[in-house]
C-alpha cells in the first residue's frame, strides 16, 4: 500500500532542491566537471566582487556556517584560497588558477540555467523564484515560529472528553 500523507512546506522545499541540485550535479557530469552544486552561490558571490565569509553570507541567502563550510570544501578541492586581510581578525578568499578557469566554465552554464528555470516557470505557471523571494521576505519579517504560535494560539480549544455514565 503507497499512501502518501500530505507534504509539509519543508519537505517539498528540500525535495525540489534535491531535484535541482540533483540535475545540474547531472549536467555537470556531462560536462565532465568535478564540482558540487552547493558551491555555486559562493562563486557566484565571488565572481560578483566578495572577498570573506561576511561578504558572501551577505551577498546569499546562506547562513554564514554554511558559507564557512563551502568554502573549507572549496579550499580542501583547490578552488579557492585563503588570504589574510588587512583586518587581521578576518581572512579573504580568493580563486585559484583553477577556481578562475572553472568559472569560465560555469558561466555559460548558468546562462543556461536561467533559461532552463524560465521555462519550468512557464510550464507551471507560477515565477517560482518571485514567490521564494515573496516567501523569503515575508518569513524574514515575521518567523515561522512566530506564525506557529499565532497559528495555535488562534486553534479553537478542544472540548474536554466527556465521562460517560460508568465514570471512564
Amino acid at each position: 500500500m503507497n499512501t502518501k500523507t500530505m507534504s509539509g512546506l519543508g519537505e517539498l522545499l528540500r525535495y525540489v532542491t534535491e531535484l535541482v541540485d540533483q540535475g545540474a550535479e547531472e549536467h555537470y557530469r556531462d560536462l565532465s566537471l568535478s564540482y558540487r552544486a552547493r558551491y555555486t552561490p559562493v562563486l557566484r558571490a565571488i565572481a560578483a566582487g566578495a572577498e570573506t565569509v561576511t561578504d558572501i553570507t551577505g551577498a546569499t541567502h546562506l547562513t554564514q556556517g554554511a558559507v564557512s563550510q563551502t568554502v573549507a570544501l572549496m579550499v580542501a578541492d583547490g578552488i579557492l584560497v585563503k588570504r589574510p586581510m588587512d583586518d587581521v581578525r578576518k581572512s579573504g578568499v580568493r580563486l585559484t588558477p583553477d577556481g578562475a578557469a572553472l568559472l569560465g566554465r560555469l558561466q555559460p552554464h548558468w546562462e543556461i540555467t536561467f533559461a532552463a528555470i524560465a521555462v519550468l516557470e512557464a510550464e507551471i505557471g507560477y515565477p517560482l523564484r518571485r514567490v521564494l523571494g515573496a516567501a523569503a521576505g515575508a518569513l524574514e519579517r515575521e518567523g515561522f515560529a512566530d506564525r506557529l504560535r499565532r497559528a495555535a494560539d488562534a486553534a479553537p480549544v478542544p472540548a474536554p472528553l466527556e465521562e460517560n455514565a460508568h465514570g471512564e
